[in-house]
């Protein structure tokens, strides 16, 4: 593929539309096309290149966050550009690990339940406020706000109105901890501890988690496919390679 390529060349090579072309450079997705006396676009490879590059950034992280990182990469040293990219990878399998670790939490507490009656709950399993923000590493704030959302409830014990978290409280929070910490919003959470609570709830909490995982799989592979082309991008602030 030479130099001078038309706009037509670019989407054709990109697999995206001419007009598409032109608003991702408008947006600074591109560098500037040179142009011809007559007013033409012309185009070269690295622009190619920075469209695929761009296409697999938006994958992983978000078309918004993709236009931020690639003008970043055009215009920072080489180390910085990839230590940038390194720490989307990052993000990514913080997210899988987050993700995995709900499972789990899930399948422990999954285990108990199926080990435990409903009467076996003794007083000394029940824990304070302060007790199950300690064990959750949480502020008790957290859980002062999680029940305010419906997400966990205690028990009331005292005319102070002091909580007592029973066992299903407890596990309660657990599940909500876990699915924090793996990225889900309030409403999602909310959505999941719902589905906890109906027939086959725990098999839908299974295929939300797994959907997660499956999502950020796709985006990690995203981010592979754009590897050779995100290594263009970033070299070519480098400019050529010094002659000896």
């Amino acid at each position: 593929m030479g130099e001078g390529l038309r706009t037509v060349d670019v989407a054709r090579d990109s697999g995206y539309s001419v007009q598409q072309v032109r608003d991702l450079e408008r947006l600074g997705v591109l560098p500037p096309a040179t142009r011809s006396d007559n007013g033409y676009r012309s185009y070269t490879p690295l622009h190619v290149q920075a469209l695929r590059a761009y296409r697999g950034l938006a994958g992983a992280v978000g078309a918004v966050e993709a236009r931020r990182l690639l003008q970043e990469l055009r215009t920072t040293p080489i180390a910085e550009a990839a230590a940038a990219i390194g720490a989307v990878h990052v993000r990514l399998a913080r997210e899988r690990d987050e993700a995995l670790r709900a499972q789990q939490a899930l399948r422990a507490i999954e285990g108990e339940t199926g080990a435990e009656g409903a009467d076996d709950e003794r007083e000394g399993d029940a824990m304070t406020i302060t007790e199950l923000a300690g064990a959750l590493n949480l502020r008790t704030s957290t859980l002062r706000f999680w029940e305010e959302e419906g997400l966990v409830t205690p028990e009331r014990v005292t005319s102070l109105r002091a909580r007592r978290y029973g066992l299903a409280a407890i596990r309660a929070a657990r599940i909500v901890a876990a699915l924090r910490g793996a990225g889900y919003g309030v409403p999602a959470v909310r959505e999941v501890m719902d589905s906890l609570h109906r027939l086959g709830g725990p098999e839908e909490t299974r295929r939300i988690l797994s959907r997660r995982l499956d999502g950020i799989a796709a985006r990690s592979v995203a981010l592979l496919r754009a590897g050779a082309d995100l290594a263009a991008v970033v070299t070519s602030a480098e400019g050529p390679p010094a002659t000896t």
